[in-house]
């Protein structure tokens, strides 16, 4: 148990360490982010539908719950576009994480949705915006 509690800690840890890395965002990168908003969730929920292993990826009968993670993901980005907090940012992210494999979600949906975000991002967001954003999903 003491293991698992020092594991636990030195992974909060290392993602503290890397979001140190991270600097303020433009306030032109998020009122575009802000401005495409619906955009991008609809674009992320399509391409993610769109997948052969959505199911896999998520569990029986939880498209529903995948898009409003989505939207809800969105909201939160753009809440850290705006005013990055590194604890707020690990504490949900950990959390989000437990509480979505609660509900059948596979561990290799998050990064199959996180490169699909990139994706729609770099796509509807000009180039230096994309680029000021990128750090943080990365």
């Amino acid at each position: 148990m003491q293991n698992k509690l020092k594991e636990k800690a030195m992974e909060k840890e290392q993602l503290f360490q890397s979001l140190e890395q991270i600097k303020n965002f433009s306030t032109e990168a998020a009122d575009e982010y802000e401005k495409n908003l619906h955009i991008l969730i609809t674009n992320v929920n399509q391409k993610m539908e769109e997948r052969d292993d959505i199911k896999e990826l998520v569990g029986a009968n939880n498209i529903e719950m995948m898009r409003d993670n989505h939207s809800n993901h969105a909201r939160f980005i753009l809440s850290m576009l705006k005013m990055f907090n590194s604890e707020i940012m690990v504490e949900t992210v950990i959390w989000v994480f437990k509480a979505y494999q609660a509900h059948g979600f596979n561990s290799l949906y998050w990064a199959a949705q996180l490169n699909v975000w990139m994706e729609i991002i770099k796509e509807n967001l000009a180039e230096n915006n994309y680029n000021n954003i990128k750090p943080l999903y990365d």
